[in-house]
């Protein structure tokens, strides 16, 4: 069987050769949404999940989730990579800040990550969170992730979320 030759888009191609194994050899190509490494080599994204939201959630005095996303990780050694951004307005008293935490499940879950930002005069001020973190759950059931907001300190008023938009990613990672 001669060579499978693939053009590529301006010049050059790439060759599959049949393999030196006797028997039928199957070349699977994805669908559109795919990729073409299915070798899961270690380090490699096997897969993206993005949420985002642009709607504003006024006056958290207490722990609120604000965004979850969910993903379902092809092997139990996998890990799963979580970022998250927001940008939240902390209504000030002297030593103001709010917090932001990412859970594996609901807020009650496990906690991953917990980032504080703040202020020490009495402002109103914007804070830029971007916690992130790598994760082993160790399954191959669909895990959730909760991006969660909070007033960090007795002396903040409340927290909201700005006019800018927020989210979640999340990347399997192979083991």
């Amino acid at each position: 069987m001669s060579p499978l030759r693939m053009l590529g888009s301006t010049s050059g191609y790439a060759e599959l050769a049949p393999s030196a194994v006797a028997g039928d050899q199957t070349f699977t190509l994805p669908g559109t949404g795919g990729t073409l490494d299915r070798l899961n080599r270690a380090g490699n994204v096997l897969q993206v999940v993005e949420s985002a939201s642009s709607t504003v959630v006024s006056g958290i005095s207490s722990l609120t989730s604000i965004l979850t996303a969910s993903i379902t990780p092809s092997s139990a050694s996998n890990k799963v990579l979580v970022f998250a951004r927001c940008t939240l307005v902390i209504t000030a008293n002297t030593n103001s800040f709010a917090n932001v935490q990412l859970f594996r499940g609901t807020t009650s879950g496990t906690l991953l990550v917990s980032q504080d930002l703040g202020l020490q005069s009495a402002v109103t001020s914007y804070a830029g969170f971007s916690p992130f973190k790598l994760d082993s759950p160790a399954t191959t059931s669909s895990q959730t992730y909760t991006l969660a907001v909070n007033k960090g300190s007795i002396n903040t008023t409340s927290v909201s979320t700005a006019n800018y938009s927020y989210g979640l990613v999340l990347m399997e990672v192979a083991a």
